[in-house]
């Protein structure tokens, strides 16, 4: 609809990847460079990750656009929590073996054998798996296995690991540390800078014939960057709605009101049915001041066991009171409750500074360096 209205080729804030609309933010280009150096190396891992709709899909496709297929042999998979057997079948599918009913050392033997014979063609194989967070430890460390197949003293398979940020963590894992020695580049994939939503609106308009309408302000594009957290995906979802609304209104220049009336059209969309229609048991969500009451086996208003039905009082008559029970000193309860408060307290700082050093260690990537909890013992003992 809006596409006729401004007089576009096509629809430009598809959600769908599609690398005819690649774009180079700095981080991006900085993706490539590390894809393009692990191609050039032509062998180990490299692993790319990044919040869901941040462009690693995209990027991909980007690359296979700019291989030469005559020397690259690409084997895409989408991991769906892959196990071993189940990896080892796909990517003998992706060699074009007949896998059915076999065991996994003749699993093993094929593949070798297939990249074996792409080599004499004089192409090396390219294995990319998208979603990697989703695949098991046993799974990656089957992928270690098959980086292993050389000849003479050439490796046979390169493979891309494409992943959602968790991904990192998953690859400190102990049992891992074989597979992480041989991954030569790795990116994280940033969101894109307030500066880099507007060349990125017009790019993608121009992919489609645009002719200057429709125009942003600063302000509206301001706004844009600020409801997205410049995750492209989302960018999409709001030009795209805001394209539509244009075309509605007949507009041809969007500012702020104009971007605020659509966000508040898409969280509204977001937020679902209102709480009154809803009859399902409601479990407010576990949050950190929850968690050492939990441990200590206390229930808190977050544990799902004490799970309390939400139910609107226009739909269930509420219960006459019941009389209010006549309170009875007891100052021993009142010091045992203070104590208990003081003690979950301490205990959920020490917890605080415990995923702290945690989250510090993770990032800087020294995986033989342990945390210094030495800071903690005295919490520890008390």
């Amino acid at each position: 609809m809006y596409d006729d209205h401004y007089g576009l080729s096509g629809r430009p804030f598809q959600l769908t990847p599609d690398p005819r609309f690649w774009f180079d933010t700095a981080t991006h280009r900085k993706a490539m460079a590390y894809l393009g150096y692990g191609l050039s190396q032509g062998e180990g891992f490299v692993v790319i990750t990044g919040d869901p709709g941040v462009g690693k899909t995209t990027l991909m496709g980007h690359l296979l656009g700019e291989i030469d297929e005559q020397r690259l042999n690409v084997i895409k998979i989408v991991s769906t929590q892959l196990r071993p057997e189940d990896l080892l079948q796909t990517v003998c599918a992706g060699l074009e073996i007949d896998a059915t009913g076999a065991s996994k050392a003749a699993m093993l033997a094929a593949i070798e054998h297939g990249l074996h014979a792409v080599a004499r063609d004089g192409r090396r194989t390219l294995l990319i798996i998208d979603e990697a967070q989703a695949l098991p430890a046993e799974s990656l460390e089957e992928l270690r296995m098959l980086s292993n197949f050389q000849a003479g003293g050439y490796p046979l398979l390169q493979i891309f690991l494409l992943g959602q940020p968790e991904f990192r963590l998953t690859l400190q894992d102990g049992t891992l540390e074989q597979l992480r020695q041989r991954v030569i580049a790795m990116h994280h994939l940033a969101p894109m800078d307030p500066a880099e939503v507007e060349p990125y609106l017009l790019h993608r308009l121009s992919c489609v014939g645009w002719r200057g309408k429709p125009r942003f302000t600063n302000d509206a594009l301001a706004a844009m960057h600020r409801w997205s957290g410049g995750i492209p995906r989302r960018v999409n979802q709001l030009a795209g709605r805001v394209l539509l609304f244009g075309a509605i209104e007949q507009l041809d220049t969007f500012g702020a009101p104009e971007v605020a009336a659509v966000i508040a059209d898409l969280d509204n969309d977001s937020a679902g049915a209102p709480a009154a229609k809803r009859n399902d048991a409601f479990v407010e969500p576990l949050e950190l001041r929850d968690i050492a009451p939990l441990a200590m086996g206390i229930p808190t208003s977050s544990d799902p066991g004490k799970a309390r039905p939400l139910i609107a009082e226009a739909e269930v008559p509420a219960p006459a009171p019941a009389p209010a029970p006549v309170p009875v000193a007891d100052p021993m309860i009142d010091l045992r409750i203070a104590a208990l408060e003081k003690q979950i307290q301490e205990q959920d700082a020490a917890l605080r500074r415990v995923l702290t050093l945690l989250v510090d260690w993770v990032e800087s990537g020294d995986g033989e360096r342990r945390p210094d909890l030495s800071s903690l013992r005295g919490h520890a003992a008390a």
